[in-house]
């Protein structure tokens, strides 16, 4: 792309602009090629402008800055690198997001597994559909991993262009607050923006500095989208659409919202946890959700009234709610047997309290929790960890997580100093794949066994070096063997 064309999207100053082609954009010195723009960015921890000359030497043919920098190549300076940034890189990539339709959903809880919800429901309508959020970039079969929530603009910008190649009408992005504060989701506009719920995180160091900026910067998403989606039971609703510029649906249990949900109840059979609930208001009907726990009423409510704005059919919101997996979150496994295995991410105590305390609501003959603890790590969040599944599990199953550089039979007597608090059973099977096959091998039925901490990771990660470990293909795997 012409250097000049790519101009277009942002006010700048320059002595003169050459016809120079520009054949990427790059903020990080280190990945410079030749015939690029370098793009100084200023972070926490560095500043892009001290790297010019660097990008310059290897082969960058224009510097796109906030100030002056001393460089044989043409200088472009605008007022905010950080969002000039989001503005080429859509005029980079041909603008994909005029290609499909873009829906992001904000809120402290509840992203993740709302946004498998929407390309669940999409897809059983025949919409192709990519998702862009804390497990990676994913659509069709393809799956790459990335660093943050939402990654970096340029990389936005990049994925919504392979998933427009592919043939993906839909993406939904989880919009983290960072994300909005640091402008990664600049230069188009959300057709829906979706509001889950709002507490206390991400405060302090480089995040944000109090409550305040957190819920401003939430709220910046409807200024930026064309609905806004919104559950008016969170308390925080009002200052969340506060200066909003979008249309507003409301979803919750108040009879108030544009779409209500009431009659929740769980469900249960083997190998399949969810909820039940119904909708009335804009639209009316039952549905079943196969994401144990009440509050996923609220993730599912959310999906439903985003994609009755989008005009989804009622069935197909019942076909994809039905059958919704989220890698990693609660995730069931199929088994032979008259049980049922989930794997989750649940890797400290809080979130081992959520899970624990959702399962045993289902009332299961046993509750077992396989788990481990992370070496390099506070050792006090050991001991919360052996405390919370002590006294919530029936049962529960100590092994390895990533013991990095730590012995994990360490780790293990550190988790047993929190489970010696509380009258919780427990066996130690330090290797990790033999933990899960005695789980399985020692299955009761009517048990539901969760297989804690690893959740949609697939590496096991021991002396600094990462090795393949999939608990899926390690069940499988297990399976086979036990067949045989």
């Amino acid at each position: 792309m012409k250097l000049k064309q790519l101009l277009t999207a942002i006010p700048y100053r320059a002595e003169n602009v050459p016809d120079l082609d520009i054949c990427d954009l790059v903020y990080d010195s280190r990945l410079t090629v030749p015939g690029c723009a370098f793009v100084c960015l200023r972070g926490a921890n560095s500043d892009g402008h001290k790297y010019a000359a660097m990008a310059v030497e290897k082969g960058a043919v224009a510097v796109i800055a906030e100030e002056p920098v001393d460089v044989d190549v043409p200088v472009i300076l605008t007022e905010n690198t950080r969002l000039a940034l989001a503005y080429l890189s859509a005029e980079f990539f041909g603008h994909p997001a005029n290609d499909l339709k873009v829906i992001g959903i904000t809120g402290t809880k509840g992203k993740t597994t709302t946004a498998f919800m929407m390309r669940a429901i999409l897809e059983a309508a025949g919409h192709k559909t990519g998702v862009i959020g804390t497990i990676g970039v994913l659509y069709g079969d393809t799956l790459i991993q990335t660093d943050n929530t939402t990654p970096e603009n340029y990389q936005v910008q990049k994925f919504l262009r392979q998933m427009a190649d592919a043939g993906c009408e839909y993406c939904v992005m989880e919009v983290s607050s960072i994300g909005l504060k640091d402008h990664r989701v600049a230069g188009f506009t959300f057709d829906l923006g979706l509001f889950t719920n709002f507490s206390e995180d991400h405060i302090g160091g480089a995040e944000h500095k109090d409550m305040a900026e957190y819920m401003a910067c939430k709220s910046l998403l409807f200024r930026m989208c064309r609905t806004g989606i919104i559950n008016i039971d969170d308390p925080n609703w009002q200052g969340i659409v506060r200066e909003h510029t979008c249309a507003l649906v409301t979803y919750g249990y108040d009879e108030a919202a544009d779409m209500v949900a009431h009659g929740d109840e769980l469900i249960t059979t083997p190998g399949f946890l969810g909820v039940r609930f119904s909708v009335s208001g804009k639209l009316n009907f039952t549905a079943d959700v196969a994401i144990p726990g009440k509050f996923n009423v609220y993730n599912a409510l959310c999906a439903i009234t985003a994609c009755s704005v989008l005009d989804i059919p009622v069935e197909a919101m019942q076909a994809g709610l039905r059958a919704v997996k989220v890698k990693g979150r609660v995730e069931p496994v199929e088994m032979p047997g008259d049980f049922t295995l989930l794997i989750d991410y649940a890797h400290n105590a809080v979130s081992m309290e959520s899970i624990l305390t959702t399962l045993r609501a289902y009332n299961p003959k046993r509750l077992v929790c396989m788990f481990g603890a992370g070496g390099n790590r506070p050792k006090v969040r050991r001991y919360e960890m052996g405390e919370v599944s002590g006294r919530l599990a029936d049962l529960s199953v100590i092994t390895a997580d990533n013991s990095r550089y730590e012995n994990v039979l360490d780790i293990i007597e550190d988790i047993k100093v929190g489970m010696h608090k509380t009258d919780g059973k427990y066996i130690e099977i330090p290797d990790r794949r033999e933990a899960i096959r005695w789980c399985i091998e020692n299955a009761q039925p009517g048990d539901i066994i969760v297989l804690a901490g690893k959740g949609h990771e697939d590496y096991q990660e021991i002396e600094g070096k990462k090795y393949p470990f999939d608990e899926r293909v390690v069940i499988r795997e297990i399976l086979d063997s036990l067949k045989k």
